[in-house]
């Protein structure tokens, strides 16, 4: 395949966003099974807002971390932009999410952006960028008045 080909280049990135798309379709069915097949074998999921800094490697330890998360929110999310990239193999998503916590019933809402790395058809990093607050307000339980 010819790397500097336009249209195979723009085909790349069309299916690209489409993995996107499934991957953020299987948080939102809290299908972890689903989201983690979206994921190449070197995944490094990194969350550089979260308090502290979370880095994960391995589609293994990606599985473990995720099968957390999703048990603790619940979570429907919804892209809102795809930012192309020079490099048809990134592709930058901008997308909201909007559910619960489960340890409270509290709502959650939340902006993000994503830096999404792909290599072989599948995400190899994904870098993910969110305010961290609406998170731990969501998991605070609420003083008995």
């Amino acid at each position: 395949m010819d790397s500097n080909d336009p249209e195979q280049a723009r085909a790349r990135r069309a299916q690209h966003i489409r993995i996107a798309e499934r991957l953020l379709a299987a948080v939102s069915a809290g299908d972890r099974s689903a989201q983690v097949a979206c994921y190449h074998p070197d995944i490094v999921l990194e969350f550089p807002y979260a308090a502290p800094p979370v880095r994960i490697e391995g589609k293994d330890a990606v599985d473990a971390y995720l099968e957390v998360a999703l048990g603790i929110f619940e979570l429907r999310l919804t892209m809102t932009r795809v930012h192309d990239c020079v490099d048809p193999d990134t592709v930058i998503v901008e997308f909201t999410g909007e559910g619960r916590a489960r340890p409270t019933g509290r709502a959650y809402a939340n902006t993000y952006v994503a830096v999404l790395a792909f290599r072989d058809g599948l995400v190899v990093g994904q870098r993910e960028f969110y305010n961290p607050v609406p998170a731990a307000q969501a998991l605070t339980a609420t003083p008995a008045s």
